[in-house]
């Protein structure tokens, strides 16, 4: 009775704990939808009300009809989407390449990958801005897409390499016994195995584009090549901040992670719970 009750305590702290959480992660995202729909520029309110009372939704119509973000939205998905299948199809060809064969430097590489995200993406920004520049790549929505493949793959090849490791070699080497190819067993039978992985490295790759600020900001300093974060950036001025405009930008901005994300949501967990299970 006694180790009954004492479970049943733990749970209801446990399930409070959780619910703190989640408190204190949503209620940010709450405060944005309410300055979002707060009138003018008005970012603080002496009401705890989350949803104003005088609320309107012209911010939204102001920030999709008045201002360019049909022109940010579609440069950043020309970005994401590009970043997202270039890192797919390397990093997929990449991680069987270091999970499948044994070469001489294999190690190195696989040490050199994970050295990689030790460091920040704002160390390789000079670099890469030479070299973007050398190539006449700066100010280019490619070199862009450059400069996120660089930063993403490295976490993209050792996430298909993991979950590569974990499907059997034998079913590749049944496929060959039966007259087929290296690449045709690779493409008809592994690759669709690794489905998981790929959704978790197309994702990461998406991301890595539509949410990127700072290179960004960099290497595309024309106002025609602006990506959502940069369009967001410029309705902050040194004497005035448009706030309602500037959330409610930023909502619209979360809608389509947010549905990726539950869309996808039951090959998240597969692809970065077996990811890691070996190499």
């Amino acid at each position: 009775m006694n180790q009954t009750l004492k479970q049943s305590w733990q749970s209801v702290w446990i399930h409070a704990l959780v619910w703190v959480f989640v408190i204190f992660s949503i209620y940010p995202i709450l405060q944005i939808i309410g300055i979002s729909l707060r009138p003018g520029d008005q970012l603080y309110s002496t009401s705890l009300s989350l949803i104003p009372d005088n609320w309107t939704a012209e911010a939204y119509k102001i920030i999709i009809f008045e201002k360019p973000f049909p022109l940010w939205l579609r440069n950043s998905l020309l970005v994401s989407l590009s970043t997202a299948l270039i890192g797919v199809s390397l990093a997929s060809l990449g991680g069987y390449a270091l999970s499948r064969f044994k070469f001489l430097g294999r190690g190195v590489a696989l040490q050199g990958i994970m050295m990689t995200q030790m460091f920040p993406a704002t160390m390789l920004l000079l670099p890469l801005y030479v070299l973007m520049r050398k190539f006449h790549l700066v100010d280019t929505l490619a070199g862009v897409v450059v400069a996120y493949v660089a930063t993403a793959l490295p976490f993209c090849i050792w996430t298909m390499k993991g979950y590569y490791d974990t499907i059997p070699v034998d079913l590749e080497e049944a496929a060959l016994i039966d007259g087929a190819g290296r690449l045709t067993a690779f493409y008809k039978i592994t690759l669709p195995l690794s489905a998981p992985a790929l959704v978790i490295t197309a994702l990461f790759s998406f991301m890595t584009g539509w949410s990127e600020f700072i290179v960004a900001r960099v290497m595309l300093p024309s106002s025609e090549l602006a990506t959502l974060p940069l369009g967001l950036e410029s309705l902050a001025s040194t004497y005035q901040t448009e706030w309602a405009n500037y959330a409610a930008g930023s909502v619209l901005v979360c809608i389509p992670v947010v549905v990726l994300f539950l869309l996808l949501s039951k090959f998240l967990v597969s692809g970065l719970t077996l990811g890691g299970v070996k190499g």
